[in-house]
């Protein structure tokens, strides 16, 4: 139960490529991030990563019109049909070639994908189970080029696709009379996007070099005729007949062409282009990369390579609004069912927008760490998590909403450590710009820098349990710089060290400083005693990183001969050591010369962190793994694949064959950027583009790993993202001290005779949470001091615990709150002997009161201040105004609920 981690979430990421999509409400936001995909709670402001993954980066996102399903796919073309009721994959199907986009038609019966100059028309999964969820319909031909875009007509009948050839196509869903399929032209280049008008065959074409074409059908949707029956029974025969030949079926094929004879257009429907319009200015050459339309307001929306969005009201393509967001390529856009929000992709800076065009103001506004995360810190409470990033930024998440609420961008270079100081509003990061910089989160403003006489390079950081004492460790003078955070003041520098200093960690409990370092030794200072070297522990390889227990007793160390060695610092005496260069389990990159066995010869932990009782540790380092170690057996517990995408280079132990050739690697083909911004070389001589692009897959690592202080959950920084690992008891019965007569129906009839103390005691037993829930919230308020009295020592700390998580989702919190008074009260002095073991336990408790102490102030506060503003109004009713009027009389009148909002503001700060 103690590792039973589970993957909760995703943070530090928003946006990596592929379509955004809405749900049905409009609510909610689908974004792809990497081979994951989050589920954006715009009402409630709230981000959730779905606990599923793909085996490479999502490129689209088909979603269902009721919202059920969605449809992932990959760059291979391997796509996953998955529930976002239930939030699991329902089946896995692959589509042999990479697939550029996909769409459900309205009625949710079908979904087209189109794969190289196809459209495949599949039925789409219905609510009964069935052996194969995808079934081909139909196969459609026309296009000469790779596919690019699909839209449906609001009935479903009908379905357009645009292609690279610079043509449109227009087929119908099933054989219309009138119209099997339409090509249309008018373009100079890609089509980025087509849309039909509400209701009708109308379209909209839009190429990449910024042309709209309205394109006006003769014929309304009422007046396509069925296929007559005679013809549509030979068309089936011969489908059937053709089936019969091949080894498995491949639905009804529908071949169109670019230029029919008079014979085949006649009685059929016919298209006519009314109007084309030009978003560029005269001498401008900006590429459109993304659009989005919605068809009952009638608003077109258009992003570019520069970052600039516009907004058109059509047909008669008048200009609303126009915006720069950022000067990087806009990917993906899309509209909400109500037409108010907008949501902007760019892929470049990993960036998200939610947009209201109306009040021209941000829903949301998201944006990752542009480049590799570094490392990472729990607030005190476990609140919130504080990265930063090769970037120069540093973040601050919220754990419970998921989203980064403050961004900070003194720094000029790389951050390399971050962390809290005990009282948690305090956050502190060191950077390779040679300062240490001090961050208040009460006002959001650095407050404090910190500098050394002559600039150094800092490579990490730590700050003692007061808050008081900073130190930095630096990288080119092997100097360690110890600063005052009231003065700002350098209190002293401590040298001794003959390599960079790798990593430093003060004492929880006392006056004392750990420094590791690259010349093998380990140095421990004596803050009291003029920081002077207490003991120097010599280790046998280079020293990587050194952590402190909790409680402060025992030294961990991560050296570079991959083992981590477990020392009591005040004897200097080594008690454990645990060889964890196996368990780290390499990956072979693409152009490595030597096998993953032979390299993890010389990989090593490169983090380390204490659990939050200390019985266990937490170590990370170049691979896909994190390894949980029990330090008493020295054995490895438990190890966890932080990420299963294959876009990300080291993961595979072996080479794949497939992509070997008697030259070398396939990989060492550099095929520029590749997609929409690589390189365009269409003919030879002629070449387009950012020839000094290249094309690279990113390395999988984790950089920092941290417990949180409450026990519950831990964080690791890798290449995808700030990921969450959370204990999910829900899932998992784990009973103490089960006897035979605790059953459900037992405890519920113990607690109908009022044995309120019995009664929890047997579900706890059970350890049932909803039925622990349930006997809780049946005991009287009245009888909560008596219940707590009787309550034996070992179920108070289990009660503890329950009312923590409790306080989290449940609406009784005056009820819940009593009974963590009560607890504390009879229990408190008893529960004190044994602190330093219940301590997560009790930071846990107090992160979930401090949320809705929170909550409840800020709701208090609106409310007085909107009583005194109404007495204020009730008392201004009954005075008279003086008769005569100045002549800036009419400003006064009109300034009159400004004094009112001044005179209860005066009220509140009196009060």
């Amino acid at each position: 139960m103690r590792f039973a981690y589970r993957f909760s979430g995703l943070l530090g990421t928003v946006y990596r490529r592929g379509n955004l999509s809405f749900t049905r409400d409009g609510n909610s936001l689908l974004s792809p991030v990497g081979n994951r995909v989050s589920l954006f709670d715009l009402r409630n402001n709230k981000c959730e990563t779905l606990p599923l993954a793909t085996r490479l980066n999502i490129v689209c996102v088909g979603l269902s019109p009721d919202g059920s399903l969605a449809i992932l796919i990959d760059e291979e073309g391997a796509a996953l049909l998955v529930s976002l009721i239930g939030k699991c994959v329902i089946h896995q199907f692959y589509f042999h070639k990479p697939v550029h986009s996909v769409s459900f038609s309205p009625d949710g019966k079908k979904f087209v994908v189109t794969k190289d100059n196809l459209a495949y028309l599949y039925h789409a999964p219905g609510k009964k189970r069935e052996f194969n969820a995808f079934v081909l319909d139909k196969t459609y031909y026309g296009p000469y080029d790779e596919t690019t875009c699909i839209d449906w007509t609001d009935d479903s009948k009908c379905f357009a696709v645009g292609s690279k050839d610079m043509s449109t196509w227009v087929f119908g869903a099933e054989r219309w009379a009138n119209l099997i399929y339409y090509s249309l032209g008018g373009h100079k280049d890609v089509i980025v996007a087509c849309f039909f008008e509400e209701n009708s065959l109308d379209l909209y074409t839009i190429s990449q070099d910024a042309a709209l074409c309205v394109w006006q059908c003769d014929t309304e949707l009422d007046g396509l005729k069925p296929m007559p029956p005679k013809d549509a029974a030979k068309e089936k025969k011969a489908a059937e007949d053709d089936e019969e030949l091949l080894e498995e079926p491949k639905g009804e094929e529908i071949h169109g062409k670019a230029d029919p004879s008079e014979q085949e257009t006649r009685n059929k429907v016919k298209y006519s282009r009314v109007a084309k319009y030009f978003f560029n200015k005269e001498g401008d050459f900006n590429n459109l990369t993304a659009a989005a339309y919605h068809k009952k307001t009638h608003l077109l929306v258009t992003g570019f390579a520069s970052g600039i969005f516009h907004l058109h009201e059509l047909p008669d393509f008048n200009l609303i609004h126009s915006l720069s967001i950022s000067d990087q390529r806009i990917a993906s856009i899309s509209i909400n069912c109500t037409g108010d929000w907008i949501a902007f992709g760019c892929s470049g800076l990993g960036q998200l927008l939610v947009w209201e065009w109306q009040s021209e103001s941000y829903v949301l506004k998201q944006q990752g760490h542009f480049n590799s995360m570094v490392s990472l810190a729990y607030s005190p409470d476990g609140q919130y998590i504080v990265t930063g990033g090769e970037d120069g930024k540093v973040k601050v998440w919220n754990t419970s909403s998921s989203f980064c609420f403050v961004t900070f961008t003194e720094h000029n270079s790389g951050v390399t450590a971050v962390t809290f100081t005990n009282t948690g509003y305090v956050v502190l990061s060191a950077s390779l710009d040679g300062t240490v910089r001090a961050f208040d989160l009460h006002r959001y403003r650095n407050f404090r820098t910190f500098t050394s006489p002559r600039p150094s390079q800092f490579s990490c950081l730590a700050v003692d349990s007061s808050g008081e004492i900073v130190a930095a460790g630096s990288q080119d003078s092997f100097e360690i710089f110890i600063w005052s955070m009231q003065s700002g003041r350098l209190l002293d520098v401590l040298a001794g060290h003959e390599g960079p200093i790798s990593s430093l960690s003060f004492n929880p409990m006392k006056c004392l400083l750990a420094s590791a370092s690259w010349d093998k030794t380990v140095k421990l200072w004596d803050m009291l005693d003029s920081w002077r070297t207490k003991e120097t522990l010599i280790m046998n390889s280079d020293v990587l990183v050194v952590a402190f227990r909790p409680d402060g007793r025992e030294l961990a160390v991560a050296a570079l001969n991959g083992q981590i060695t477990f020392w009591d610092h005040e004897n200097a005496v080594q008690t454990g050591s645990i060889e964890g260069r196996h368990d780290l389990q390499m990956g072979r990159k693409e152009l490595d010369k030597i096998t993953a066995k032979q390299a993890a010869k010389g990989k090593s932990f490169t983090t380390l962190c204490y659990s939050a009782d200390g019985q266990s540790i937490l170590a990370g380092g170049l691979s896909k793994f994190v390894c949980i170690y029990n330090i008493k057996e020295q054995i490895l517990m438990k190890k966890f694949e932080i990420s299963c995408n294959h876009s990300l280079d080291a993961m595979e132990e072996y080479l794949d064959r497939r992509k070997m050739t008697e030259f070398g690697s396939m990989a060492l083909i550099d095929e520029g950027g590749g997609g929409d911004e690589g390189v365009a070389i269409p003919l030879p001589g002629v070449k387009r583009g950012d020839m000094s692009y290249r094309h690279f897959k990113p390395e999988i690592r984790v950089t920092c790993v941290r417990f949180c202080p409450t026990g519950r959950s831990w964080a690791a920084t890798t290449t995808e993202g700030l990921l969450l690992y959370s204990l999910d008891s829900g899932l998992i019965f784990d009973p103490f001290e089960l006897d035979i007569d605790v059953t459900p129906s037992n405890i519920r009839k113990t607690l109908s005779q009022k044995e309120f103390t019995m009664a929890i005691v047997m579900a706890f037993k059970l350890n049932e949470k909803k039925l622990i829930q349930e006997v809780i919230e049946a005991v009287p308020s009245t009888e909560i001091d008596v219940v707590c009295s009787s309550l034996p020592d070992l179920y108070v700390e289990k009660l503890l615990e329950f009312l923590a998580s409790a306080f989290e989702t449940s609406c009784h919190l005056e009820f819940y709150l009593i009974w963590a008074n009560k607890l504390l009260m009879l229990h408190g002095q008893k529960l004190k002997t044994r602190s330093e073991k219940l301590l997560p336990m009790i930071q846990f408790l107090q992160k979930s009161i401090q949320k809705h102490f929170q909550d409840v102030s800020k709701l208090c506060e609106w409310n007085i201040y909107n009583i005194k503003y109404a007495l204020a109004i009730s008392q201004q009713q009954g005075m008279k105004r003086p008769a005569e009027e100045t002549p800036g009389g009419e400003e006064e009148l009109d300034s009159d609920s400004d004094y009112l909002m001044q005179e209860a503001h005066k009220e509140t700060l009196r009060s």
